[in-house]
């Protein structure tokens, strides 16, 4: 089994050390745009069946050339390019787990997908993604469902100022998430609303208070889940934290448009990337990743309510963030499942379709649960 990642950052790296180690077979290859990059990721992994090559994926030509040696890809792009990098790997007729934050629906590829004969599961991380997932098992279980709620946010220990954030995942999508309008369920119909919008404060379990607002999280869950009063994903922040967001936005740091400095133009939006990437992505800041789904409905007759919660923390012994823990093994069990044919659907299968089969979502909750991430699931009937 020859494997090679689209891309690869903070939460590459630890899925392709997971595959290595879980797939005693599989060789496993990292691509970057730039190969120094790509030989230091594979350096610091230091395994031998881990290797590298450059590979610009804006090649989109370049791409399908490359991936004809693999037999699986492992999409690690910011989510501009990322459905670029899934229709490479139809046209290249090799299955696909995706990670990226694409604005694309990836649906539009499942024709494509199935004439390839390949398999292609979008939004594999930890929200969409596990999220999902948990979704889909509580919707196979009701007959009727009407509500779907997701609380999900990676946060610092502690609030660390200015934004009482700290960065764990890729910049450039994290701006992206607090840009993109978002698509929600309210009182039975699929609405627009603004990312930041539906402002709230939430307690969350061992936690405490945070604030909670609308992102574009729910993604492929608008094809497949249907009949819900209503739905949506808010991202969970500290407190304060959405009011400075704002005002970075209403200035205009978040724009696409060039701005004349000087003699230059720049891209707003680029600068901030790389500033918040630089005063925010702070080395052995301690994490935590909170999340929360409720699906509500009818089962026999009878109201339903499921509570999926899970709170995860730094890993200290192996250096691995909250973020990097859920949304990397996460990904990587369900690799490991389509790579050993345990998932068989061919087309574009979302990870809520995973949790719809009892032998997957079981296997993943298992496998989790090795690594000391516990989804927490309560039932109530009323």
């Amino acid at each position: 089994m020859k494997i090679l990642t689209i891309g690869c950052g903070h939460i590459g790296s630890v899925i392709v050390r997971d595959l290595a180690e879980a797939l005693p077979s599989a060789e496993v290859t990292i691509s970057d745009s730039k190969r120094e990059r790509a030989k230091e990721i594979a350096s610091r992994i230091g395994m031998d069946k881990v290797r590298f090559m450059e590979l610009d994926v804006s090649d989109r030509g370049t791409v399908v050339k490359a991936l004809t040696d693999f037999d699986l890809a492992v999409g690690l792009t910011p989510g501009r390019v990322g459905y670029g990098a899934i229709d490479a790997a139809i046209q290249a007729g090799v299955d696909m787990v995706d990670l990226s934050y694409m604005s694309e629906d990836p649906f539009t590829l499942n024709d494509a997908a199935l004439d390839a004969g390949i398999c292609v599961i979008p939004d594999c991380g930890v929200a969409p993604g596990l999220s999902n997932l948990l979704v889909g098992r509580a919707v196979s279980q009701l007959d009727e469902v009407h509500e779907v709620s997701i609380l999900v946010g990676g946060l610092p220990e502690t609030p660390t100022p200015p934004l009482n954030y700290t960065v764990t995942w890729c910049v450039e999508d994290l701006i992206e998430g607090y840009v993109r309008d978002a698509l929600i369920v309210k009182d039975g119909k699929v609405v627009k609303v603004e990312a930041l919008d539906g402002l709230e404060d939430v307690e969350f379990p061992g936690v405490g208070r945070l604030e909670a607002f609308y992102t574009d999280g729910l993604r492929t869950l608008h094809h497949t889940v249907k009949g819900v009063r209503n739905m949506w994903e808010k991202t969970l922040r500290y407190p304060g934290h959405v009011e400075k967001i704002k005002v970075l936005r209403s200035l205009g740091f978040f724009t696409e448009t060039p701005v004349a400095v000087g003699d230059d133009r720049v891209v707003p939006r680029d600068l901030a990337t790389v500033l918040l990437g630089q005063r925010l992505g702070v080395p052995g800041v301690k994490d935590f990743l909170a999340l929360s789904v409720a699906v509500e409905g009818y089962a026999n007759g009878v109201s339903t309510r499921y509570l999926f919660r899970l709170l995860d923390r730094y890993d200290e012994k192996q250096g691995i963030t909250a973020m990097a823990r859920t949304t990397a093994y996460t990904a990587s069990i369900i690799i490991q499942l389509l790579a050993q044919g345990v998932i068989k659907e061919r087309g574009v299968v979302p990870p809520e379709a995973l949790g719809m089969n009892r032998a997957v979502f079981d296997a993943v909750m298992t496998e989790l649960e090795k690594k000391g991430i516990r989804v927490n699931t309560s039932v109530e009937h009323n």
